[in-house]
């Protein structure tokens, strides 16, 4: 029967090479979710909870603009035109003292915040526009979460289709393999599933987390129970 210690070498350096690169893949993603989503909430004293039902409910706390300026985008603006942003937006964000606070616009967030911007961000090159996100935050809209979601849904679905096919042809117990191919797929729909429900109710930010973690450890344990096995597995091994 097929199995990954019985496949020509240059199979097994393929399918190896595609799995560290994945793994890598993964370790990126998660240092950038905790450079854009912990760490800025956890400077405004958030925990990860709340960080993550701020992200998907908004907060009633303050507006968008307010809570970018006072999280991921702290540290890209200098805290004295950071200070004369919020004063116009706690002063109603008119569009009379617009004028005041364009330049600091100009200067700190129209070269990535514009119209043609390829980055699912908010246009801030006009007053329409920051008009728009001074508003009381209420998190991301629906079409926003579709958008979002399905992206996520179709790219890490195949990622795990793939690692999947790799990992199937493992030595381990039956039982371990059915598992650990299912546990992600179930994992994604926790997850992100969890996003929508959120916004509707708090509770469900600890069903985000759960997921997440879910997924890395399925996304470990394939890669590494593979890497095992191609390489320093017994060849004799069974598969039941």
């Amino acid at each position: 029967m097929l199995s990954l210690r019985a496949l020509p070498i240059a199979m097994r350096v393929l399918f190896s090479s595609f799995l560290i690169i994945v793994g890598v893949g993964y370790l990126a993603a998660i240092t950038y979710l905790f450079l854009v989503d912990v760490e800025p909430h956890r400077q405004m004293a958030m925990g990860l909870v709340d960080g993550i039902t701020m992200k998907y409910r908004g907060s009633t706390a303050g507006t968008r603009l307010e809570a970018a300026l006072r999280g991921p985008m702290a540290g890209r603006i200098d805290a004295i035109d950071r200070d004369h942003v919020i004063a116009w937006i706690h002063n109603g964000a008119t569009a009379g003292d617009y004028q005041q606070v364009q330049p600091i616009f100009e200067k700190h967030c129209v070269m990535c915040h514009h119209a043609n911007s390829a980055m699912p961000i908010p246009s801030l090159s006009s007053y329409d526009d920051i008009r728009k996100v001074a508003v009381t935050d209420t998190g991301p809209s629906i079409s926003d979460l579709a958008r979002v979601s399905h992206i996520h849904v179709f790219g890490i679905s195949i990622i795990f289709l793939l690692t999947g096919t790799i990992f199937a042809l493992s030595g381990v117990p039956s039982w371990l393999r059915i598992t650990l191919i299912v546990l992600p797929y179930l994992a994604i729909v926790a997850d992100i599933g969890s996003w929508w429900l959120t916004k509707l109710e708090p509770v469900f930010a600890y069903v985000v987390i759960i997921g997440g973690a879910l997924m890395g450890a399925a996304l470990a344990g394939q890669i590494l129970i593979s890497l095992w096995d191609m390489w320093l597995g017994s060849a004799k091994v069974g598969r039941t």
